[in-house]
């Protein structure tokens, strides 16, 4: 079983059988009594509006598990769900996570995954495996980049031979742009939106890169700070973009302190094979012209950029032997 543990949404891989599960990572919980009332999409709906005894949570930010027991919880959730409720063999799983995670952040997740029934549980940097599933040949001895947007953690890395010759995590992503658009929101036209509207807005109307259809316009509704009142306004994605600017630049700068950083060889490799965007983020509209106008180097966006990392885990766990490598590390089986 191959797990993209990510901090937006969930995806599930199993050997044969493919893509079985992509949900988002929040778990709805009754304060009373601990349970879950809902996980997933369910849970996602429930998002700001929940009573006083019902809190809808993301156990994982910026790419790590923050609450322990839930992302347990969650996982052990979604492993029952792929088995049909069915108590099965306990399997073996690929977990994809950001390259620059502490020891004690990959840790947790092994630990999470082996209370949740996990035999034994192999960890695997996300860019490695959002490699292996967008089809780059990463056992070649040329040099590859791709740069993996999730929704907490944008992952830079240059890999060689099964290996990652060098990597950047920058804890800014999806999450980060949606919340520029809400403090844009809250600064320029006084309207508070929750978490689920500013990521619509990013949808609808975000774009990294001016283009043809730039007057596209969005009505928002939300809380207006002046009046207590609500409020609807309505709001371009010349402005949306503007919002998302300085988020959009530090994934930029990301990105050209990786390739100065690179070994000529390589570097020469890369402007011919260009740069493969996978992850969310990658759907952002325009975000590949941006990175081709600043670093001067095609850029492509994977066939199915949110699957990537899944695809990956999946692709290590049938051709395991040829591709034992990439893991960096272990746990022994239990």
């Amino acid at each position: 079983m191959g797990i993209d543990l990510g901090t937006a949404n969930t995806l599930v891989y199993v050997s044969g059988k493919g893509i079985v599960l992509q949900e988002p990572s929040v778990v709805a919980i009754d304060q009373d009594d601990k349970l879950p009332l809902a996980v997933g999409t369910e849970a996602k709906n429930m998002l700001g509006r929940t009573p006083g005894n019902v809190v809808a949570l993301r156990p994982l930010r910026d790419g790590v598990i923050a609450d322990f027991d839930t992302a347990e919880m969650m996982l052990k959730h979604f492993i029952r769900q792929v088995h049909e409720g069915q108590a099965l063999v306990s399997p073996r799983i690929v977990i994809g996570i950001p390259s620059g995670v502490t020891g004690v952040e990959r840790r947790a997740v092994m630990d999470a995954a082996l209370q949740a029934g996990a035999r034994d549980v192999r960890l695997i940097d996300e860019p490695v495996a959002a490699a292996i599933g967008a089809g780059l040949p990463v056992a070649d001895p040329t040099g590859n980049m791709i740069i993996d947007i999730g929704g907490g953690t944008t992952e830079v890395a240059v890999m060689s031979l099964q290996g990652i010759v060098l990597s950047e995590s920058v804890r800014v992503a999806g999450d980060e742009l949606s919340e520029s658009i809400a403090q844009y929101m809250k600064k320029v036209h006084n309207l508070i939106i929750g978490e689920r509207t500013s990521e619509e807005i990013k949808i609808k109307v975000g774009s990294a890169y001016p283009s043809d259809d730039d007057e596209i316009t969005m009505d928002v509704r939300g809380l207006h700070m002046l009046s207590g009142l609500p409020r609807t306004v309505t709001i371009k994605s010349a402005e949306i973009r503007e919002s998302m600017s300085e988020p959009l630049a530090v994934i930029v700068e990301a990105v050209k302190r990786t390739l100065e950083r690179t070994p000529p060889e390589l570097a020469a490799d890369i402007i011919d094979r260009g740069i493969m965007l996978a992850g969310g983020g990658a759907l952002l509209k325009g975000i590949d012209t941006l990175i081709s106008h600043e670093t001067g180097i095609v850029t492509h966006v994977a066939a199915d950029p949110l699957s990537c990392v899944v695809l990956g885990t999946g692709r290590v766990l049938e051709n395991f032997k040829q591709l034992e490598r990439v893991f960096r590390t272990r746990s022994n089986p239990l």
